[in-house]
């Protein structure tokens, strides 16, 4: 994609273009799931899907594609559909984007005692220090992680925060994806 960023690494050009897909379908999102799989590899076995993909030519293309599964289910916590999945040989890492409301780390204190998941979301979301954030992340099957975290209120791709250990948790569970 011609906005993403040069990053370092494949992992990391990955998560920047799928941030960039997300950012190009706007917000108030589901959350979206992406395979991984190797550029070349692909190329060579699937000829016919790297040309709908725009990948049939051997010029500087990503070392890895991403490639959109199927819609997450409505109503169905993320942890939940996670320990579903399982991945074929062919797919090297995984990526998940999902939106968030999130607050920084000096409202923690004030948090009321007690509150189940719904009360404690709703708190959240009543919050006046509450930021919404997009979170991209993505993981090899060999343990590499990568994340980028956009802000809504900062929604422009010099903005997007980029890290392994931005979402630990959220990484650990695509991780599981890929353990037999």
């Amino acid at each position: 994609m011609s906005n993403t960023p040069m990053a370092a690494n494949p992992l990391t050009r990955a998560v920047l273009e799928i941030d960039e897909y997300a950012s190009g379908l706007g917000w108030d999102q589901p959350a979206r799931l992406f395979a991984l799989v190797d550029t070349a590899r692909l190329r060579t076995q699937e000829p016919a899907l790297a040309a709908q993909l725009g990948l049939e030519e051997e010029r500087e293309s990503a070392a890895l594609t991403p490639i959109e599964q199927d819609e997450i289910p409505a109503g169905r916590p993320l942890d939940e559909f996670l320990a579903t999945i399982a991945w074929p040989d062919a797919v090297v890492g995984c990526a998940l984007t999902v939106e968030r409301l999130m607050l920084p780390p000096s409202a923690e204190a004030s948090v009321p005692e007690g509150l189940n998941e719904k009360k404690l979301a709703q708190w959240v979301a009543e919050h006046p220090d509450r930021q919404e954030v997009r979170m991209t992340v993505a993981v090899l099957r060999d343990g590499a992680r990568e994340s980028a975290l956009r802000l809504r209120e900062k929604d422009t791709p010099t903005e997007v925060l980029t890290g392994g250990d931005l979402v630990p948790g959220l990484a650990e569970a695509l991780s599981a994806t890929f353990e037999d």
